[in-house]
């Protein structure tokens, strides 16, 4: 079975492992920080937080922005549930802005439409989480331009686009938004097993998120309550937090395949060029390309136009699977699942992200996909939409 996507493990990351196992720090050492610097000097931002898990990334996001009760969380209906689960866990509400027909990014146009509505009836979103879908930018610097208007914050979910750039600019660099989040899940563009991090240009922000993501405890002497000169106190939890740190182990695997990265992203951009050219002629719609982006291509997402007299989506998935490709489907729209329409959300609620789930299917995309995979998975397409 080819896999949709897959990690690229080699001796160099093995060594980098295994030389922090035989080391004096497993966690809480210097390599973490190391590679919290390495991932904020290549995006461009001040302040990184390494963290367990984009979720966990996301999470203490939302605290360090002062999401809670009362407060309403905006993100893209295409995701993963993580982007719309983190306000939840801060007890706040959620609500989505469906997609672009186009780019299946949050709409810029339904965005300002739910802004103007939202004003009138006065019940504005504190935080707006934009998902870069597959790697591909969203138009940060329209959605910045409408935070600045409204007053909301913005976090970007760019689990997907470690890499990705707009206009020249990293995504990551925190110039149209308050704090980024990327995932090192396997599948994502580098791994750490799992694991990832929130950067932000906001040194509050980013000290905020650090006590959330370590049971809400610090060392720094400014922040100390008073205590007898007689007691020893090197550390105080000064609120609640969480235990989200990220062991040396992870972020030395980090590290190495961060000396990749840009490797990585070539070989996702050709493989998806070639998909591009190959399939051209096919009824299936590839991806589509904003102009002055550059995506990183974690995902290769394919449309099967529910008018295809060819075949359905459902048929061409089935048969990609029998066939030994592992096709997947990125997303079940999050507002469709059963909990969150325990909350009120249904069907008709975002209309494209709902047609898009009807259509779409992800194809194997992972920089090792051999040009003997790539030809198996294109002639199969070819076979089955002609």
């Amino acid at each position: 079975m080819i896999p949709y996507g897959r990690q690229e493990i080699i001796q160099d990351d093995i060594d980098a492992v295994t030389k922090i196992l035989q080391g004096d720090f497993l966690t809480q050492g210097p390599v973490l920080h190391e590679f919290e610097k390495m991932v904020s000097n290549y995006c461009g931002s001040s302040y990184a937080v390494a963290v367990n898990s984009a979720t966990s990334a996301l999470h203490v996001a939302c605290l360090a922005l002062d999401l809670g009760a009362g407060d309403l969380l905006w993100t893209s209906p295409n995701s993963f549930v993580a982007s719309a689960n983190c306000a939840l866990y801060c007890g706040a509400e959620v609500d989505f802005v469906d997609i672009d027909e186009t780019t299946y990014n949050m709409s810029i146009d339904h965005l300002k439409a739910k802004l103007k509505l939202a004003e009138k009836v006065g019940k504005m979103p504190k935080v707006v989480i934009p998902v870069h879908f597959a790697g591909q930018p969203c138009d940060m610097p329209a959605m910045h331009a409408l935070s600045q208007k409204y007053g909301f914050k913005i976090i970007e979910d760019a689990s997907h686009a470690l890499g990705a750039t707009y206009s020249n600019i990293k995504v990551g660099s925190c110039l149209h938004s308050d704090i980024t989040v990327f995932s090192f899940h396997p599948v994502k563009i580098i791994t750490t097993g799992e694991g990832g991090i929130a950067l932000t240009n906001d040194a509050e922000v980013s000290d905020r998120m650090r006590r959330f993501s370590t049971h809400g405890i610090t060392k720094d002497h400014s922040l100390l309550v008073s205590r007898p000169p007689s007691e020893i106190w090197n550390y105080q939890q000064v609120g609640l937090g969480f235990n989200y740190r990220m062991t040396d182990i992870q972020a030395a695997l980090g590290m190495s395949q961060m000396q990749r990265l840009d490797d990585f992203v070539v070989r996702r951009q050709k493989i998806a060029s070639r998909y591009n050219e190959e399939l051209s002629a096919l009824s299936v719609v590839p991806p589509f390309q904003r102009a002055n982006t550059k995506s990183s291509f974690h995902l290769y997402p394919i449309r099967v136009p529910e008018d295809s007299s060819s075949i359905s989506q459902l048929q061409l998935y089935n048969s990609l699977i029998t066939n030994g490709i592992g096709a997947n489907l990125h997303y079940i729209p999050i507002h469709r699942q059963p909990y969150y329409e325990k909350m009120g959300f249904k069907l008709g609620d975002f209309p494209e992200a709902e047609k898009f789930h009807r259509e779409v299917i992800s194809l194997p995309m992972f920089p090792s996909l051999s040009q003997e995979q790539q030809n198996k998975v294109i002639h199969l397409l070819i076979e089955l939409t002609n």
